[in-house]
This record gives C-alpha cells, sequence and structure tokens, in this order.
C-alpha cells in the first residue's frame, strides 16, 4: 500500500502521515530519534495494551518497546530513525541492534519470540534484497521472527480508530505555522595558511586527531568562522544576539552529549568512538532549531561545537577530559 493510498483512507480532509514532523517537533535528528520512539510506545500500547517502554539505564537490553514478561516469552519492537530512506549504510546499525537484543535473553534468562524493526521510510532496492537474505538467515540461526515496521507498515496502523488520538498527538496541527524571518546569514570568510598552521595545536583540532581524524581543514574553518561571529556577538553585547548565542551554545552542546553517550554505549572498547563526530555534526546541520537573531549557517553551527571542545566541555574521544 503507498503512501498515496493510506492517505486515501483518512477522513476526508485531514492530511496524509509524514514522519518529518518528528524532526519538525524536536528540531534535530537526534530529537527526532526520541520522538518517534515515544510515539511508536503510544501507538503499540493503543494496540497491545500490555506493551511498555524500556529505558536505557545505562542499557536497554536492545528493547525499545517490549511486550510480555522478562521472566519467559517476549516480543521486542526496535525503533530506528533512519530517514529519509533506509539505505546499506544502516545495515550495521539493525545487526548491532538484532545481535543485542538475542544476547540480552541468553543473558537476561527470558526467550526472545520475534523482533520488530520499525522504521519510518522505505528501503532501497539493495537494502531490501540484503534486508531479505539476512532476515531469513538470522530466522533460522536464531529461531526469532524477524519483522519489519516500514512507513506504511505504520501509516496503515495509525489510521486506525484505536491509535487516532496517537496520529493527532504526534502528526496535527495539519497546517505548519510559518517560521520567523531569516535574517540575512553572516558572511564566511576562508582561512590564510599561517592561521590554519596555527589552529593545528588547537585543543579541538587534538582531539579530533586522537579520534583518528586525518583531514582537518573543514574544521578549522568552521572553528575560526564561528570563533569570529561570537566575538563579535560578545564585544557589541546586543542582548537578543548574545542570548542567542548562548542557545545555540546549549544546543550543540547537548546534541553532543546525547551523541557521546549513544557512542560510548555503542563502542565500550573503542576509546575513538568511530562515527561520533559525524553523526554530531549532521544532527547540529540538519537541525532547524537555532535561534534565528544568530544568522548563523550551517558551518558556523559546526564551528559553535568545536567551540564547546576548545573550551573543554566535550571532546571524541572516551578520555577527552585527559587531552589538555
Amino acid at each position: 500500500m503507498t503512501a498515496t493510498a493510506a492517505s486515501t483512507s483518512l477522513a476526508s480532509g485531514e492530511p496524509p502521515i509524514n514522519f518529518a514532523a518528528h524532526q519538525l517537533r524536536a528540531g534535530n535528528l537526534a530529537g527526532a530519534r526520541d520522538d518517534f520512539e515515544q510515539m511508536l510506545a503510544m501507538l503499540l500500547a493503543a494496540i497491545y495494551p500490555g506493551a511498555r517502554a524500556i529505558s536505557a539505564n545505562p542499557g536497554d537490553w536492545g528493547i525499545d518497546i517490549l511486550l510480555g514478561e522478562l521472566s519467559g516469552l517476549v516480543v521486542i519492537w526496535q525503533s530506528k530513525y533512519f530517514w529519509p530512506i533506509v539505505t546499506r549504510a544502516h545495515q550495521s546499525q539493525i545487526r548491532e541492534s538484532f545481535d543485542s537484543a538475542v544476547a540480552a535473553a541468553a543473558r537476561n534468562g527470558y526467550r526472545l519470540a520475534q523482533w520488530v524493526l520499525c522504521v519510518p521510510a522505505s528501503m532501497d532496492a539493495p537494502t531490501a534484497q540484503w534486508w531479505d537474505n539476512w532476515r531469513a538467515r538470522r530466522q533460522r540461526e536464531t529461531g526469532v521472527q524477524i519483522e519489519l515496521w516500514h512507513e506504511n507498515t505504520l501509516r496503515n496502523l495509525l489510521i486506525k480508530p484505536d491509535c487516532a488520538h496517537v496520529r493527532r498527538h504526534f502528526y496535527d496541527p495539519y497546517a505548519a505555522h510559518p517560521g520567523p524571518v531569516q535574517a540575512p546569514r553572516v558572511p564566511l570568510h576562508d582561512l590564510d595558511p599561517e592561521d590554519s598552521d596555527a589552529l593545528e595545536h588547537a585543543l579541538f583540532v587534538r582531539q579530533l586527531r586522537a579520534a583518528g581524524h586525518l583531514e582537518v581543514g573543514a574544521a578549522k574553518r568552521e572553528f575560526f568562522n564561528a570563533d569570529l561571529l561570537a566575538r563579535e556577538i560578545l564585544d557589541k553585547r546586543v542582548p537578543a544576539e548574545v542570548e542567542a548565542l548562548d542557545e545555540a551554545d546549549g544546543m550543540v552542546h547537548g546534541i553532543w552529549e546525547a551523541g557521546f553517550n549513544h557512542h560510548v554505549a555503542r563502542h565500550p572498547a573503542d576509546p575513538r568512538l568511530p562515527g561520533l563526530h559525524a553523526a554530531v555534526m549532521h544532527d547540529i546541520r540538519e537541525s532547524t532549531a537555532f535561534p534565528a537573531q544568530l544568522r548563523a549557517g550551517p558551518v558556523h553551527r559546526c564551528g559553535l561545537m568545536h567551540r564547546v571542545v576548545e573550551q573543554r566541555r566535550a571532546g571524541w574521544v572516551t578520555h577527552w577530559r585527559e587531552l589538555i
């Protein structure tokens, strides 16, 4: 069933369900993941009254939503906000999530009957072929039934009468409200070779080197431009701009913290935390929640993250506090 067909099952005048709403609600991809998981917990509770969310503290045993008792037989739903399409890049996360759920069941003395992957998108053709082969093989090897709830499956569930409150809560109001008018962005500046060489000894560069990064030229330019912007704002002391800078600083720091905790849990034995920097910077670039008064584009926003690292409030390896 296509998205168009699913939308025709709604009452006249109601909108089709757009899973990008989670990004608009949360303001960034990290928040969208949590928002999507909360939607799934409500949806499953409406369909299966006994279904419950499991909090990660510090690990979630590979469980996002659970049906059954952890003393016996269980069904697990795994939430993954892959957007806008499920591709080869997501295969390792899918494998790791399933393996974690199987291992946790064996370790903690309960039986995993079914594992359901929930994604708000569809797979491209190569990934769909990989999924079919992987699913068949892992079902044979583990005896666990594996199922996929993709975007159309979720839409078909959300338009059911018993789930109408979930659809209204997460996908209304129907019309988006126009945001504030964005002031012209601050222009970008290039680094001259002397400035670039001087930044080679900066803490944020050394943190990147410790994480295994070979190329750091773009990071230097991001930091250089963000630092110019921040210094100008702090020199002028316009209250609205200072407040916007503080808010943006808190946002990038929060995105890093969520990503850092996630990657430490995923890679407990690798101090370089592979993928952390890329994931954090992606979420910062994609965020729509930065204050308009800042007049900052993606380069400045990523540079603000480097400023946080330079100020010894974050880092790209598990032992970041030890690098000085």
